[in-house]
């Protein structure tokens, strides 16, 4: 009897935990506050998960001194992004919009899916971004050989074939492609040490990689048109 009371309290337990982190699984609440108290428009938002997230902890002048707005979200999933890409992006209505995506899908968070299926939810974003009028700049996974969450996944492959698939996504779409992963990427598919914490997210000498690369594609896209004289 003690036995069945132990095994009813823990499923009772479970439910109660599940219930209460899925009471706002894309977590719309975590910038529900910022968006309102957004006084100007963005240059672009910085639309991930935890690399963006991390980002502007590390390096927040890289933010304040070219109006970007960092909407990342530690250990989200590109459906999780996509379910709050209308409050996050699109209520924002910044020029652009830069998507980091896919690294946690490869990591199972939210368990198994099919590459196809990663790079249909990034799709989205972008057509969602397109109707809206916000141009769009797709970035590729940054490296990472194993994760420290879940090491029996090793994501060197997969990482390297999900960006071939968001670049020819891009390439086809006409959208500009960043391309962190050649600029980090160590012999075996690793971030390089000297710019990670571990292995997986960028220290502060990881994102000043980053930022020229990707800062210069969204001043390009959203400089404002010279007006052309015969």
């Amino acid at each position: 009897m003690k036995k069945i009371f132990i095994i009813v309290l823990f499923v009772m337990s479970w439910m109660f935990f599940d219930t209460a982190e899925g009471a706002d699984w894309a977590q719309f609440g975590r910038y529900e506050n910022g968006n309102k108290e957004l006084t100007e428009r963005p240059e672009a938002v910085m639309f991930g998960n935890s690399i963006t997230d991390f980002w502007i902890e590390r390096d927040s002048a890289f933010f304040a001194e070219n109006h970007l707005a960092d909407r990342g979200i530690s250990g989200q999933t590109t459906v999780q992004m996509l379910a709050r890409f209308r409050q996050d992006v699109l209520s924002l209505n910044p020029k652009a919009v830069v998507i980091m995506a896919g690294i946690n899908d490869i990591a199972e968070n939210n368990g198994p899916i099919k590459l196809e299926n990663v790079l249909g939810n990034i799709q989205s974003m972008c057509e969602l971004a397109e109707l809206h009028s916000i141009k769009v700049v797709l970035c590729s996974v940054t490296p990472c050989d194993s994760f420290p969450w879940n090491p029996d996944i090793k994501p060197a492959a997969k990482i390297l074939r999900l960006n071939a698939m968001i670049k020819k996504y891009a390439e086809k779409k006409g959208i500009p492609y960043v391309d962190y992963y050649s600029a980090m990427v160590g012999k075996r598919g690793e971030m390089r040490p000297e710019l990670t914490v571990d292995g997986c997210h960028p220290n502060i000498k990881g994102y000043k990689v980053m930022e020229p690369i990707v800062l210069g594609v969204i001043k390009k896209i959203t400089a404002p048109l010279m007006p052309k004289y015969r």
